[in-house]
């Protein structure tokens, strides 16, 4: 599940490096941690600053000592980007490390962000939970970074309530539209009763994702029908986790966020199945699950997720090995175990022979595709 692949976070930062499990800790070991750490605030720091340039992120520590040899500082694979991605790279780059030389760090910044770092030559790698925007392919182009646009799984939307929730048992996309679009604000609508007849007259709270998070514009796009439309007074956080305390404690609380957050906190958590009315693809509320994900029933809130490569990067030997790893049937099992749906064997042959012809571009020049399989994108 999500969770189970947390690793050593280096330095308090989204900036994170993947080496030794958490769990294989001693409370002695995290003693010396603290305690080196502590020598590190008060030592270390304009060393820092000075091996990574002023105002530069952190950089994850490579094991290697300050003498490693430059060689092998080359290998480094900066990632950064969406944090429903981030479970997938996290796993597949735990796994990949164990078997290469090359070190790999990854930055949580959010869909948005994440193109930023990557249209700047930042990064090899960014993970995007929707396509690249046009201002963001204008942004690479003018920085003559060309792209591989490289869909690595599906993910569905899990709307959710907290467990104390009691009235809401499935809702409709034009209740969920109601609920979010941004008119609805200044109309006045604010509680469980003005959304359907027999809910409680409570005021409801919302919680989602960023404004800078490609699930905010795939979710904003599929249900209120214009990606960024939304009403501004809900609580939002790239950080998924901290949505799902914020929902699970308040009983009039309602959230949305990639499936795999779901998965991790059932105990905590209630789905809310939604019925887009439209019979052709299952009748009646359904809720997101693996199966129902994979076959497409659950519509609108089923969507492909994606890493970019940067092109020139894409040439490196530990870049290439990295990617083809991701891809691979050992990279399709860490998909599933991290609470994602791998998509059919047809779609990665299809992306693996996206990424070996080295083709550059989009497939959604026009914005998020709702209710389109991979599989059709690139077979057209």
């Amino acid at each position: 599940m999500v969770t189970n692949r947390r690793l050593v976070v280096t330095w308090v930062s989204h900036d994170r490096y993947y080496g030794v499990p958490m769990s294989t800790w001693t409370s002695k070991s995290i003693q010396l941690v603290a305690i080196a750490a502590c020598v590190g605030l008060a030592f270390g720091c304009s060393e820092r600053r000075k091996a990574e340039g002023e105002g530069g992120a952190p950089k994850a520590a490579t094991g290697s000592g300050s003498d490693q040899a430059p060689a092998a500082a080359a290998q480094t694979i900066k990632i950064a980007g969406s944090s429903t991605v981030s479970p997938i790279t996290e796993a597949v780059a735990e796994e990949f490390q164990k078997k290469n030389q090359a070190r790999v760090t990854i930055a949580v910044t959010g869909t948005g962000g994440g193109f930023k770092k990557f249209c700047r030559g930042e990064t090899a790698l960014t993970g995007a939970s929707r396509p690249i925007k046009p201002t963001e392919r204008e942004a690479c182009k003018k920085a003559s970074i060309g792209y591989i646009e490289l869909p690595v799984a599906y993910d569905g939307l899990a709307v959710v309530v907290s467990k104390q929730n009691d009235w809401v048992d499935h809702m409709t996309t034009q209740e969920l539209k109601t609920m979010w679009a941004p008119e609805s604000a200044k109309q006045g609508i604010k509680k469980w009763s003005q959304i359907r007849t027999g809910w409680p007259d409570k005021e409801f709270h919302l919680f989602g994702p960023g404004t800078d998070s490609g699930t905010f514009d795939y979710f904003t796009k599929a249900i209120v029908g214009k990606e960024q439309a939304s009403r501004g007074d809900f609580t939002p956080n790239e950080d998924d986790n901290v949505l799902v305390q914020g929902i699970s404690g308040d009983k009039v609380a309602l959230g949305y966020f990639g499936y795999a957050y779901y998965a991790e906190n059932k105990d905590k958590l209630k789905i809310v199945p939604i019925e887009d009315g439209k019979d052709d693809n299952g009748k009646g509320p359904i809720a997101p699950s693996l199966e129902t994900v994979a076959n497409g029933t659950y519509q609108p809130l089923s969507r492909p997720i994606f890493v970019y490569i940067s092109k020139k990067e894409a040439q490196r030997p530990e870049i290439e090995a990295f990617v083809k790893y991701y891809l691979s049937p050992d990279g399709r099992k860490l998909v599933k175990e991290v609470g994602y749906i791998p998509l059919p064997d047809k779609a990665y042959d299809l992306v693996i022979e996206r990424f070996n012809k080295r083709t550059e571009g989009s497939l959604f020049e026009g914005g998020s595709k709702v209710g389109v399989t991979v599989e059709q994108l690139l077979g057209s």
